[in-house]
This record gives structure tokens, C-alpha cells and sequence, in this order.
């Protein structure tokens, strides 16, 4: 559509640009001054608690000195609402009191812009004629089944929900009479038959109104309310208005929702979406009956980087995850992944939250995975227990690799890929020394948990060390549980690698197993520990030295950050054990060779590396990568004094 000119001017000078952009943000008052036109604010468009949006009202443009966000109000609009340009401006002239100019240059397009008018009311008298039954006395046994799954009337009321009557004309005859009945047929609310006949599409059903991110309804979801239906949910027909692989459920109000917690849960049916919100979780979508498809995940990324897919807990929640997981490989970029959270076998979001309560919910939330754990254990479920079932295993998964699109990504997943493969197909006693072994230890969770104090297999690596590498190591663990300690709250984001953790110091190893049986609130941690211990847990950490200047020592820090800097100091402490065996087992490999020159080269070589790559163990300790490789350099060291032996015999 072509504007005239100046119709754009016009809505600028009706509108401020701090009137549109104050509808999706809280304006910092004390950085912003209005006077002057110059607002500031936490950014809508990514994840922070500082005010880096800056608004300026007399140039009319905004910019973000987070994300770089940047343009004008119809911009601003354009990605807030995910809509097209002439959308944003159809909705910043209703705002302003503007009729939008006649299209009288192209008159098809005017034609259907007013069919689909009579196509959005057809859709909106639906949902009031929906409502107004499920209040009727016929729909007393629906209102039941709604209580029964634990819906309030405010959350019906909230989402619109409405009951279709048994009857094939209750829709079809009040269209006609409104003469609507071609366009009620067109909408998918009314079905012609072959014969001419038309009647009703959705009857004897619980209806959930669809609606678009501009709020309009386009179609509808309904529920059987009896056994002998032929299909349990039923959903519109693909037409004008509603295509299923092009919308989610409830995305506009979890899109506003997600602005203020940064995420955005998705689940797999409506009944779902709707016990999540009326739990307090706003923030959740779902895809209407069908696999996620790539337009629903586009707009997934555009809420929230990492959505959290809610699945439910059994073969079908699983073989979804995986779908997708193989729909997701190819549009992975920087930043832009997603997490699952799988339900208890049995279950859904809504048997959960009425089971056991939100704080339930938010346990599984808190514990969803990476795609690259989804995507492991599926790869690694199929046995590799022989040369040819490994080898299958590398080409499944240089074949994953092979599907990422983007190259520093698809790096870093083989980075992974390779330090998860060296731990699963480690010998017995080299993963018991060197790797991260898979620990057969069962634990309250189901997971193995590392463990405690010495192992029989690694106690000749640990002769080796010095009474120094002893005490450092003592110092890490300690660390680790003080910054838990003094930040309960974080314990379930930190829980599945402070389980694996390997602890030297077998009384801090009884604290971790302690910490992570309890069934406490955070708040209560430190006495509960307290109580099975017998002494303070957090005066036995601070006596162990370093702890009182421990970095998370200060109150109010971002819990995310404390999570960040937990794994981070977990990490480091495995990348340093894994770095002392490998030179505890280079030295080994040296036994023979007693001579003093060769056993100074063999130190030399080790500390030159270990200095030199301090930092850059620092750096990949979060992907549990063994940076030092004291190991390989003292190997070249040996297979240059055998080829001298080798010449010297020659």
C-alpha cells in the first residue's frame, strides 16, 4: 500500500515516541528527564536490570547501549508487536485518531482488505456467542470439567473461553440472518457441505479463542466434551486469517509477560498454557496441536533466546523433543538455543501444578537441560559398546555437526562433543584418573553422583601430588560450597555439576552429599546442614582460609550471576585435578627413565605449559576442557628419546 505524503509526519506529530515506547517499559526517573524529551530505561528487547534504552523524544529515534537496538517509533512497533511495517502504522494512526488513507489506487486491495474486516468480526461475534453459552444452564457439566481441572472463573474469563453447543446451526443461523453466512463459511466457523448444507464446524466442545500478536482472533481450539468424538482436540481450517504453523497460543500476553522475567516456557497443549498462567508462569506458549515448526520457533527467538520446552514426560514428550531438536540444529546461532524441561513421567505442566504447586513447576523449570544434553543422550542411547557401534556413533554425530550452520557455533559443539565422547569411551582406570568419569554411585535424584574423598583407582595419582595441590584443592571445594552457602537460592541452578563434582576432602564431600539430599527451603539450608553435621557448616568452610574474601561474599547479587560464577569455579576446580593427572600419568610413563637430565626436561616442559596456558584454562574451564595438555608435550618428549636411543643403536 502506497501512504500519501506526509501521512507519516502527521502520526509523528500526534504521537511522542516516549507515549509508544512507555507502553512496554519503566522509565528510569532518575536518569531521565522529560523536560527535555530524554528518557532512559531497561531495555524491552533483551535481558537486563540497568537502563540502557535511551528514548529521544526531539530526534524521534531510540537506541539501546545493550543490544544496539535502534530506529524510529514505527520501528519500534514493527519489533515489539512482530508485525509487518504497514501494521505498525495502521496501529500508531489508531493511536493518534488517524483513519488510514482510502486505497483507491489499487482496488482488489481495498476489495480484501474489507473482506477480511467482515472475516476478523465473524471470528469476534464467535467468541461473545461461545461465552455467552458456557454461562447458559446447557453448559453446567463444562463448567464442572473446567473446576475439576482447577480453572477459576477469572482465568475462563481471562482466556475467553466458551462452550459450542450440540447443535449443527447455533453459529450457522445467526450468521445468516446477519448475512455473514459466505463469510462465516470463509473464516472456517461454518462448513458447506457437497450437497449445499451447512452447519456448524466445532459442536459439544470447549473452545479456546486463537488469537494473533495483535490480539485479534483468528481462529479457535476445541475440546470433545464427549468420548465418542472422532478427534479429541479440533482446531480451524487453514484460511485467510489462520495458519496453525505460523501461530502459537497465548503468544501476545506471554510476550508481554516474558518482558519482565526474560523467558518464555513452551508447552504442548492449551489446557497446559493456561494452568501455567493461572499459576503465575504468564509467560507460556504453545503450538496449536501440531510439531513446532520453523516459524513458531522464529518467533520463539524473537521473546526469549533459550525457550524452555515443557514436554510432557513420556515416549511422545520425548520423540517431540527430538523432532525438535533435529527442526532447531540448522537455525541455531550466537546465543539463540533452547532448553527442555521434561515433566515426571505420566505427567504435564497441568497434572504438575495441581499435583504439587507451582514451587514443583519451578523445580523442573529450574532443572531444564541444553539442547547438547537432549541431543547426547539421545545419540548415546543406543548401545556403543563395540568398535562398530562406536564408530556408528562418530558418524551420527559428525552428521549433527554437520547440520549447524554457523561456524563458530558448530566449533564449539564439537569442543563439547569431543570432551563428552574422551569420558564415555575412556578405559576404566584412565577415566577414573584423568576424565569425568560417569560415576555409578546411585543419588537421591536418580543421577550418579561423584564421590567423596579418594577412590581406590585414583589413589596412586594422588600420592603423587603434594601436600600443596592437597590444600589448593581443599581451598576450591570450599570455595564452591561457601558461595552456595551464602547464596541458597542458586543451589538448583548449580545442582547437576556440583553433583558430578569430584571432592578430595572427604568431610567437604559429606557436606556437597548433604546439601543436595535435603529437602529444605533455601533459606533454611545453612540450619538444616547445621543440624545433620553437628557444627556450622559455613565457620567449618571459613576456617579452612580464603573464604572470608570469597567474591559472592556481598548480599543482593544477580542470582544468575552467582550461578555463573558457581560453575565457573566447579569447572576450573575439574580442569585442574584432570591437569595433575595427566602429568601424574606422564610421570608414570617416565618410570624408566631415571636419568636426571630427562627428568629436569620432563618438569621444565610441564611448568613452561602450565604457565603459559593458565589463563586459557581459565577461559574454557565452563566447557570442561583440559587446556594445560601437560600430557602431549611430555609424550613428544618420549618419542624424541626413543628415536635417539633407536639412532644410537643404529
Amino acid at each position: 500500500m502506497a501512504l500519501p505524503p506526509g501521512f507519516l509526519d502527521e502520526i509523528r506529530t500526534r504521537l511522542t515516541l516516549s507515549d509508544v515506547v512507555g507502553r512496554k517499559v519503566i522509565w528510569d526517573q532518575r536518569k531521565s528527564n522529560p523536560a527535555k524529551g530524554d528518557f532512559w530505561a531497561p531495555c524491552c528487547f533483551h535481558q537486563e536490570k540497568t537502563p540502557s534504552l535511551h528514548v529521544d523524544d526531539r530526534k524521534g529515534f531510540y537506541y539501546c547501549f545493550g543490544c544496539h537496538a535502534k530506529g524510529d517509533m514505527i520501528t519500534f512497533v514493527k519489533e515489539t508487536e512482530n508485525v509487518s511495517f504497514i501494521e505498525s502504522v495502521e496501529i500508531l494512526a489508531r493511536e493518534a485518531g488517524l483513519e488510514m488513507p482510502a486505497q483507491t489506487r489499487d482496488p482488489q486491495a481495498a476489495e480484501k482488505r474489507d473482506r477480511q474486516t467482515k472475516l476478523f468480526d465473524v471470528m469476534e461475534q464467535s467468541v461473545r456467542a461461545f461465552g455467552l453459552s458456557l454461562r447458559s444452564a446447557a453448559a453446567a457439566s463444562v463448567r464442572e470439567y473446567c473446576q475439576r481441572r482447577g480453572l477459576t472463573g477469572e482465568t475462563a474469563k481471562r482466556f475467553e473461553l466458551g462452550f459450542a453447543p450440540d447443535s449443527r446451526t447455533h453459529l450457522t443461523e445467526s450468521f445468516r440472518e446477519k448475512g455473514l453466512l459466505e463469510e462465516a463459511i470463509a473464516a472456517g466457523m461454518v462448513i458447506k457441505g457437497e450437497d449445499g448444507s451447512t452447519y456448524d464446524r466445532f459442536r459439544n466442545r470447549l473452545m479456546f479463542p486463537i488469537r494473533d500478536p495483535r490480539g485479534r482472533c483468528i481462529g479457535f481450539g476445541g475440546r470433545a466434551m464427549s468420548d465418542n468424538a472422532r478427534a479429541k482436540y479440533l482446531n480451524s481450517p487453514s484460511t485467510d486469517l489462520f495458519d496453525k504453523s505460523r501461530v502459537l497460543y497465548n503468544y501476545g500476553p506471554a510476550r508481554e509477560a516474558a518482558g519482565k522475567t526474560q523467558a518464555l516456557i513452551v508447552a504442548e497443549g492449551y489446557m497446559d498454557v493456561i494452568a501455567l498462567a493461572q499459576a503465575g508462569f504468564g509467560h507460556a506458549v504453545a503450538p496449536n496441536g501440531t510439531a513446532v515448526t520453523e516459524e513458531q520457533l522464529a518467533m520463539m527467538w524473537k521473546v526469549a533466546d533459550e525457550p524452555i520446552i515443557a514436554l510432557d514426560g513420556d515416549k511422545a514428550g520425548i520423540r517431540a523433543a527430538e523432532r525438535l531438536i533435529d527442526l532447531a540444529l540448522p537455525l541455531l546461532a550466537p546465543g539463540k538455543s533452547l532448553r527442555f524441561c521434561l515433566m515426571p513421567e505420566g505427567r504435564d505442566p497441568d497434572d504438575l501444578i495441581r499435583a504439587e504447586g507451582p514451587g514443583a513447576m519451578q523445580s523442573a523449570l529450574d532443572g531444564a537441560v541444553p539442547l547438547i544434553e537432549m541431543l547426547w543422550r539421545r545419540e548415546t542411547a543406543q548401545p556403543h559398546d563395540t568398535p562398530e557401534r562406536k564408530a556408528a556413533l562418530d558418524q551420527r554425530l559428525r552428521a549433527m555437526l554437520n547440520r549447524i550452520q554457523d561456524p563458530g557455533l558448530r566449533n564449539h559443539y564439537a569442543a563439547e562433543i569431543k570432551t563428552r565422547r574422551a569420558v564415555l569411551f575412556a578405559p576404566p582406570a584412565r577415566a577414573a584418573n584423568g576424565s569425568r568419569p560417569q560415576w555409578q554411585g546411585g543419588s537421591a535424584r536418580g543421577r550418579g553422583r561423584a564421590p567423596s574423598g579418594p577412590q581406590p583407582a585414583t589413589r596412586a595419582s594422588q600420592l603423587s601430588r603434594t601436600a600443596t595441590q592437597m590444600t589448593e584443592a581443599r581451598v576450591r571445594e570450599a570455595g564452591v560450597l561457601a558461595g552456595i552457602l551464602l547464596h541458597p537460592h542458586v543451589l538448583p541452578k548449580v545442582e547437576d555439576p556440583l553433583e558430578t563434582m569430584r571432592f578430595l576432602t572427604p568431610e567437604l564431600g559429606q557436606m556437597r552429599d548433604r546439601m543436595l539430599e535435603l529437602e529444605a527451603e533455601p533459606d533454611d539450608l545453612s540450619a538444616r546442614l547445621a543440624e545433620g553435621l553437628g557444627r556450622d557448616p559455613m565457620g567449618i568452610l571459613t576456617s579452612i582460609g580464603h573464604q572470608k574474601m570469597h567474591p559472592l561474599s556481598r548480599k543482593g547479587l544477580d542470582l544468575a550471576h552467582v550461578a555463573e560464577v558457581t560453575r565457573d569455579a566447579i569447572a576450573r576446580h575439574e580442569a585442574v585435578l584432570t591437569a595433575e593427572a595427566e602429568l601424574s600419568d606422564a610421570r608414570r610413563d617416565l618410570a624408566e627413565a631415571a636419568d636426571e637430565s630427562w627428568s629436569e626436561r620432563v618438569k621444565q616442559v610441564a611448568q613452561e605449559r602450565m604457565a603459559a596456558d593458565t589463563q586459557a584454562t581459565r577461559d574454557k574451564a565452563d566447557n570442561g576442557e583440559n587446556a594445560l595438555g601437560v600430557r602431549g608435550d611430555i609424550q613428544k618428549l618420549l618419542d624424541q628419546r626413543a628415536w635417539d636411543r633407536s639412532a644410537r643403536r643404529g
